[in-house]
């Protein structure tokens, strides 16, 4: 078998349709988009979403909730993530998004007391709960929040 030998197999290509080459070829003329109205111009046819006329489901159906769009992004982390820290370190936004425990994109970060700490710490975040605040001064560490 060579290179010139290789074939499709048998019914696996299909020709494509031609449209508009002649009335011969039964797709010739209007090229299958029936006669006149939107979709037989050219750069006609529907926006997304449309329904011909009827109302559509996206206005059919009932609105619900509420999106504050002056939310600040607050991103957790709990203690038992801070043990990956070495000992007297300071832990920031910086240095948590290094460690990829939180994202660039968050504004603040907040501590929760969620498992154990051994090793001091000075801890610079957004917020701290009262037991991530108790646990990281029982090891020796601190909290400033900024």
């Amino acid at each position: 078998m060579r290179l010139h030998d290789l074939a499709p197999a048998e019914g696996s290509r299909k020709n494509r349709k031609r449209k508009g080459r002649g009335v011969g070829s039964g797709l010739g003329k209007t090229a299958g988009r029936g006669t006149k109205g939107h979709n037989a111009r050219s750069g006609g046819g529907v926006r997304p979403g449309f329904e011909g006329g009827q109302m559509p489901l996206h206005r059919r159906l009932p609105k619900r909730g509420f999106k504050n769009i002056f939310r600040t992004p607050v991103e957790i982390i709990n203690i038992r993530d801070l043990s990956r820290f070495d000992s007297g370190s300071v832990v920031d936004s910086k240095a948590l998004a290094k460690a990829g425990l939180v994202t660039r994109k968050a504004t603040q970060v907040k501590v929760l007391g969620q498992g154990e700490i051994q090793i001091p710490l000075t801890v610079r975040v957004g917020a701290a709960s009262k037991s991530a605040l108790e646990k990281i001064n029982a090891a020796g560490g601190t909290v400033e929040v900024v």
